[in-house]
């Protein structure tokens, strides 16, 4: 691959170990958080820079990993932001792109790519799934909308962070199609959690019910990830609870906009508000069974 000159801006859970796979394939990085620097980053070749402009003007590609869309919109057009630093990019640099990987709103995104695109940068919207396992492991999955050619520049830098990348269509499809996945993992983490809370309250193993279920039709990574801990109570967050509230918002925004009706999604969303009202906000996505729980007045590690 070549060696690029690439800025990251967002370094938390997922974040930085995206970052890290960038610079350990040999990328020239340059960094920038608001919060305190990773003990990995920081003992990394990347340089430190003291602003989202500061990364635009020395960076070819800017990576954004931020946690909701207005901040994203701060970093990209508030004061010493991204945009401020395109504008001041030295005379004969290559063309900038901006690549977000946050998950944020699709209108707005639509909206921001417009605005970059006006500044003489391109724009790509790509999202991922995959957690902080996936993050780790560079096995995320990436979603991601904007023009073809641009995506197909930036594509070896996509394979250096994922496994399954596809462009789903123009400005903010990626973000459409991340939302959509979004209401896939919260219905079904919904269903394992009544499926294993009906078993253990009938007198079954949840355990064994599990593993026979793993077998059939029922099968899924929900089940097989989630689903365990569930049974075992391990609710340290992989992706916490708050932040799949902040994707279904979105969801049901967006529904509210399109003239869409998503009930199930709704009612997943009650349920992590639940689990949020009880001091469950940094648990994990999975605790949303504890809601379930509260209703049925049994825990699934309750003995029947």
């Amino acid at each position: 691959m070549t060696r690029q000159r690439i800025g990251f801006i967002g370094l938390g859970i997922m974040g930085a170990p995206m970052c890290g796979h960038l610079i350990a394939a040999g990328h020239e990085v340059f960094v920038h958080t608001r919060s305190k620097l990773p003990p990995a980053i920081v003992d990394s070749p990347a340089t430190r820079c003291a602003s989202a402009a500061e990364v635009a003007q020395r960076a070819d590609v800017i990576v954004t990993m931020l946690p909701d869309t207005p901040d994203v919109e701060a970093v990209l057009f508030g004061p010493a932001g991204i945009a401020e630093g395109l504008a001041q990019r030295p005379h004969g640099a290559a063309r900038a792109t901006v690549v977000d990987m946050s998950s944020i709103s699709p209108i707005a995104t639509k909206t921001m790519a417009t605005r970059i695109e006006a500044l003489g940068a391109d724009h790509l919207d790509a999202p991922v799934s995959g957690g902080e396992v996936g993050a780790r492991n560079a096995t995320l999955s990436i979603m991601v909308g904007g023009d073809e050619a641009v995506f197909e520049r930036i594509r070896p830098l996509f394979e250096t962070l994922g496994k399954n990348i596809t462009r789903v269509g123009g400005h903010g499809d990626g973000q459409t199609a991340k939302v959509a996945n979004q209401i896939i993992v919260a219905l079904n983490i919904e269903a394992v959690g009544e499926a294993l809370l009906f078993a253990a309250k009938a007198g079954a193993d949840p355990a064994k019910v599990r593993q026979a279920l793993m077998g059939g039709f029922a099968a899924s990574r929900i089940l097989e990830v989630h689903g365990e801990r569930m049974v075992k109570r391990t609710f340290e967050p992989g992706f916490r609870i708050e932040l799949h509230q902040k994707d279904l918002n979105l969801a049901l925004a967006s529904a509210r906009a399109l003239g869409v009706s998503l009930p199930n999604t709704a009612t997943a969303q009650e349920l992590f508000n639940a689990c949020a009202a009880h001091g469950g906000k940094g648990w994990d996505h999975s605790a949303m069974v504890r809601a379930l729980e509260g209703m049925a007045n049994f825990s699934i590690g309750d003995p029947a």
